[in-house]
C-alpha cells in the first residue's frame, strides 16, 4: 500500500481575523484526528506531513487498522509520509494481517519482544535495514519509489476559505 493521504488546506479567514495573520487549516479525510494548521501555505504543507505520520502511528498504539487512502479529490493535496514510517506501518499491517504477534515476530528474528514494539512505533528511530528484515520475516519487501515532486502555484492555495 502506498502510504500517501490526500488532505485539504484550506485558508482560514476567521482566523486571519482574529489574529491579523495568514493562516490554513489541514484536514485529512480518511485518518480520524489527522487535522493541523499554519501561518502560511508552506508551514501548513509540512505541518500536515508531521502530523499524518503522528495520526498514523496512533492507529499502531490503539492496534486498529491503518486506514487505506481514497482518490485524491480536485482541491486536494496529495502528503507522503517519512519512507521509514511507510516501512513501519507495512510491517504493522502485514502482521496484523497475518496475526503474529510483537513475541513471534521477535522469536523469527532472534531478537527481544520490545525491539519488535520499538520497530513497529512511528515515533521512534529504527534503521531502515531493521524493518526491511523484519517485513522479510513476514513475507513482504519495501519498495521505494520516486516522483517528481508537486510545486503548488502561488494562487491555487489562496482561492478557498474555510
Amino acid at each position: 500500500m502506498r502510504y500517501a493521504y490526500p488532505c485539504s488546506i484550506v485558508r482560514d479567514e476567521e482566523e486571519e481575523r482574529a489574529t491579523g495573520r495568514e493562516a490554513y487549516t489541514v484536514t485529512f479525510p480518511d485518518v480520524y484526528g489527522a487535522n493541523t494548521g499554519g501561518w502560511s501555505w508552506e508551514e501548513a504543507l509540512e505541518m500536515a506531513k508531521d502530523c499524518l505520520g503522528v495520526a498514523l502511528g496512533m492507529y499502531v498504539k490503539a492496534r486498529e487498522d491503518i486506514p487505506v487512502p481514497s482518490p485524491l479529490a480536485e482541491g486536494q493535496v496529495l502528503i507522503s509520509v517519512a519512507p521509514i514510517v511507510a516501512a513501519k506501518l507495512a510491517l504493522y499491517a502485514a502482521m496484523r494481517e497475518q496475526g503474529v504477534s510483537n513475541v513471534a515476530l521477535a522469536a523469527r528474528l532472534g531478537l527481544q519482544e520490545n525491539t519488535v514494539r520499538r520497530l513497529l512505533d512511528p515515533g521512534h528511530r529504527s534503521h531502515i535495514t531493521s524493518v526491511e528484515k523484519a517485513l522479510e520475516a513476514v513475507g513482504r519487501s519495501l519498495v521505494v519509489e520516486d516522483r517528481a515532486a508537486v510545486r503548488y502555484p502561488e494562487a491555487s492555495h489562496s482561492l478557498t476559505s474555510a
